[in-house]
């Protein structure tokens, strides 16, 4: 009985120097207020639970990130756009299917892939299959997949045994258990770049699955965008690639070596997350908000921001600025429906106008700031995106495809509803509450 009691208490002291050591932590790396009260809640509430899940999922930013130098890249300033000779934009599956088949099959010394989703589908068999073809064509293939994200291949890798017979190298990125002492399973790498011979980049918010792109047309498949860029920004992508690359396989890619056109495409490639010093992508969006003066239309499959990007939002409008949300009329996930609901009702009660989308399941990203700039890529309106995996986002300055994007808003428009669903009071107070875990959402 007396060691049960000092089992007890024993107990009882580890989980309180536990719950310090936590609370110290978020206070030195000047964890944002709705964080620790979110962290603090779920401690009090499951504590044994709660403190060893922070130091899974609760940590951001990676000092030690396989001790390379911070990821820099030359246009991350503010006012400093490259120039490119081509981009184009693909908003139908089947075209850009065809694109990306294309170019693997035109690639004549080097194919660099990176993709959160690789299922093993009807449409990336024929990938597969393509990819096969060219490195037994002598052609350097590289693929990097996240292995949460890419769960069921990552345990089914015998799928990959031609391909990697064939030449080509696959990496898993941060493989669940392979890395027990530097995985932080909630850090995952979301872009989605395909660079071929350093010539030329697709760059996409979809994934290597049927559910994204396919050689037929599907009305179940998720609507997404692909564009596709040749200039002086290729370079940057690769550099991205690179830094992933050399962290998952502790392999450096020879830098690009060819000297690309300039044009009449100013696009500025502005990664985010863990392995970036600042957070140049949510000061960017910030800062456009912030300067809005005409209009604003986000396109979002999720919708989950911040305080700061909220009273943004709010503040343009009071400023007259039209403000357009177009997102799904059910996300894809239970948990992001009530999350998002709190944050939408409060722009329709300042005027923000809620588009939901009906149909397939919108997954395209996409924020035109007046007709100065739209921002593509792989980064959802919402935390996760935003402070917590390894993004990618283009912001684009040509007036040709900002019309491209506005047409494709006012289509999207058409096929959506009105304002954000009325729902029950108890739903509200669950909204609202559901507030307090947003920063992990």
């Amino acid at each position: 009985m007396k060691q049960e009691i000092i089992l007890y208490h024993s107990f009882i002291v580890l989980g309180s120097l536990l719950s310090f050591v936590v609370l110290v932590h978020m206070l030195y790396h000047r964890r944002p207020p709705s964080a620790i009260i979110a962290w603090i809640l779920s401690i009090i509430v499951i504590p044994y639970v709660a403190m060893p899940l922070y130091f899974i999922i609760g940590l951001r930013k990676r000092k030690n990130r396989y001790k390379k130098t911070t990821l820099l890249l030359e246009n991350q300033d503010f006012n400093s756009p490259l120039a490119n000779k081509h981009f184009k934009l693909y908003t139908d599956s089947t075209k850009a299917y065809k694109v990306l088949l294309d170019s693997i099959n035109g690639a004549k010394s080097s194919i660099y892939i990176s993709t959160f989703i690789f299922e093993y589908d009807k449409t990336t068999k024929e990938i597969i299959k393509a990819l096969i073809s060219r490195a037994k064509e002598g052609v350097e293939i590289k693929i990097l997949v996240d292995s949460l994200g890419s769960i069921y291949l990552y345990f089914t890798q015998y799928r990959l045994k031609e391909l990697r017979e064939a030449g080509a190298k696959i990496e898993f990125f941060m493989p669940i258990f392979q890395m027990p002492f530097r995985n932080y399973i909630n850090l995952r790498n979301h872009r989605k770049l395909y660079i071929f011979d350093n010539k030329i980049a697709l760059n996409t918010g979809g994934n290597l699955s049927d559910d994204y792109i396919g050689e037929s047309y599907s009305k179940e498949r998720w609507r997404d965008l692909m564009f596709l860029v040749e200039g002086k920004s290729v370079k940057e992508y690769f550099h991205l690639f690179a830094s992933d690359w050399f962290y998952a396989a502790k392999e450096k890619l020879k830098t690009i070596q060819h000297q690309h056109e300039s044009g009449d495409f100013l696009l500025q490639v502005i990664p985010s997350g863990p392995d970036t010093q600042r957070d140049v992508f949510y000061e960017m969006l910030l800062s456009n908000i912030y300067e809005a003066k005409e209009k604003i239309c986000i396109i979002t499959p999720y919708f989950i921001p911040n305080g700061s990007l909220m009273e943004a939002l709010i503040i343009a409008r009071h400023k007259g600025v039209e403000i357009n949300l177009i997102t799904p009329k059910e996300a894809n996930h239970i948990i992001i429906n009530l999350a998002r609901g709190s944050y939408m009702r409060e722009l329709e009660e300042n005027g923000v106008k809620i588009y939901l989308h009906e149909g397939a399941m919108l997954h395209a990203k996409a924020i035109i700031f007046d007709a100065k700039c739209v921002v593509l890529g792989s980064a959802n309106f919402d935390n996760r995106s935003l402070f917590l995996n390894y993004e990618v986002a283009t912001f684009v300055y040509n007036d040709s495809i900002i019309k491209e994007i506005e047409f494709l808003s006012n289509t999207l428009i058409k096929e959506s509803t009105l304002g954000a669903k009325s729902v029950s009071a108890i739903r509200r107070v669950f909204e609202n509450f559901m507030r307090i875990f947003s920063p992990q959402l």
